[in-house]
């Protein structure tokens, strides 16, 4: 359910549907402050944190906070982040401290991880040793609050942050039945992160007895749409922010309900061959699926493009198909009610509302930095961060916004594994702009202006998954939207 503006729960509930399948989708260091207490005493004064309005949580003292000891300890769900990184992804360790897990007032119950059955849950993260910033994370696709463990969550909490996160206040592929009206559930994601943000900040300075210096936001895919709307919509709260593919929304489109479609339909044909194919190819091309992104459309089809049109259109649109709920899977075009013949511009106006609750506008109002990649077949580039830029310059915030466009990077950073002579992976690149924001923020080091990050010649695999640089040094340079 969507918090009120007085943080009362509403409820919506619509019919229960069979069971979906689930598709497989700051600053430089200031000088590093020890918890109170004796160095590595992170249980001292535990039992006196509390998270302000949280109605569980569970405070424990762990050797490591990262997933080299979270794993073992029962602390993370590796299920929530699953298919997210690259198999050799490099995880840090030595992060002593103090996790929280807990739960906000809610009525929706997908989440059931500690066996609560509960949403609106969070994890906070506060290490022994803290460089006195917090990170603030929005989560992937329809995961819980432990999707970004991996990705992000050890990599800041390695440096000396604080972090936390979010489920969302709902979880699953039947996301769509919380909240009482279209767009609601989204909408809902956005309030969560901002109540987390306040209150994360509070116990941050409960523990540290002084509030953080630098607040970021960040997060892939859902969680970058999130960094984007909370930039727009409460600067007050962050010093800055790096999307990571974040998901466009937009009234007028574009939006994946205007692309995905098309993919539905024409892939069908392409991938039988024939005469038609290359017409159909031409057809995805126009759609957005770029040129050379070819080998990657038979697994965003059997895994992504059906699952996430259905599931969204649902959310957004639950009137097209009637008292069905999330369409008929893989529907041929000329199925009654069939997603693959989804036309969103000739939808009723209620439809557009919808959209228009979430809706991003490119007023930012604070410096945010975007990376995405150039064979992202799930939101191609062409129909997301490329018009997000163009949004954000529009809006006269340019001033405040990179935008890094990296070539080789897909929506999934696991695929590298399945194609590491084809694909790089996006994380070291979140990692560099990461580490541009902190010296855009401490130093006033502006960082590189906005670009098409090229493959550097002759780099190899292990290289990509350790280095990405925005600076022109190692890569060439192509127009920009931004």
């Amino acid at each position: 359910m969507r918090l009120s503006p007085s943080s009362t729960p509403c409820i919506r509930r619509r019919s229960v549907p069979t069971a979906l399948a689930l598709a497989a989708l700051l600053l430089a260091p200031t000088a590093a402050t020890a918890a109170p207490g004796n160095p590595g005493a992170h249980c001292a004064h535990l039992a006196k944190i509390r998270v302000p309005g949280a109605e569980r949580q569970q405070s424990a003292c762990l050797d490591e906070l990262t997933t080299a000891g979270t794993v073992a300890s029962g602390h993370t769900d590796p299920a929530d982040w699953a298919g997210l990184t690259p198999e050799r992804l490099a995880v840090p360790s030595g992060v002593p401290g103090v996790q929280i897990d807990g739960y906000f007032p809610d009525t929706s119950t997908t989440n059931t991880n500690h066996g609560w059955r509960h949403d609106a849950q969070f994890v906070i993260r506060l290490p022994d040793v803290w460089n006195g910033g917090l990170v603030v994370a929005g989560t992937p696709g329809n995961r819980e609050q432990y999707a970004n463990d991996r990705a992000i969550a050890d990599w800041v909490l390695s440096r000396g942050y604080a972090y936390a996160a979010t489920d969302k206040g709902n979880t699953g592929p039947a996301f769509y039945r919380d909240g009482k009206a279209p767009g609601d559930a989204i909408a809902e994601w956005n309030d969560r992160l901002t109540q987390l943000t306040r209150v994360a900040r509070a116990t941050v300075t409960q523990r540290y007895h002084r509030p953080p210096s630098r607040t970021l936001v960040t997060g892939m895919s859902n969680g970058g749409y999130l960094v984007r709307w909370q930039l727009e919509n409460h600067p007050e709260l962050y010093d800055g922010g790096v999307d990571w593919e974040g998901t466009l929304w937009r009234s007028d489109g574009p939006n994946l309900l205007g692309f995905l479609p098309k993919a539905l339909r024409h892939y069908p044909v392409y991938a039988a061959g024939g005469e038609g194919a290359r017409q159909a190819r031409e057809a995805l091309h126009a759609a957005g699926f770029p040129a050379g992104s070819e080998f990657l459309w038979p697994y965003y089809y059997q895994f992504y493009w059906d699952l996430t049109q259905r599931i969204y259109r649902e959310e957004i649109d639950p009137g097209f198909d009637g008292a069905a709920e999330a369409g008929t899977p893989y529907c041929p075009t000329g199925t009654p009610a069939c997603d693959t013949d989804y036309d969103y511009a000739a939808r009723p106006d209620e439809v557009r509302q919808a959209v228009e609750k979430i809706a991003l506008t490119g007023r930012i109002g604070r410096p945010l930095i975007t990376v995405q990649g150039t064979l992202d077949v799930l939101l191609p580039i062409s129909q997301d961060s490329d018009v997000y830029a163009r949004m954000v310059r529009e809006a006269g915030r340019g001033h405040l916004y990179r935008y890094y466009r990296i070539e080789g990077g897909t929506h999934t950073d696991s695929l590298v594994d399945m194609f590491p002579d084809r694909l790089r992976p996006l994380t070291p690149c979140h990692r560099t702009a990461f580490t541009a924001l902190e010296s855009w923020l401490t130093a006033g080091h502006r960082p590189p202006s906005s670009r098409t990050v090229g493959l550097p010649a002759g780099a190899d695999a292990a290289t990509l998954l350790n280095t990405c640089s925005l600076d022109g040094r190692d890569h060439t340079r192509s127009p920009s939207p931004s």
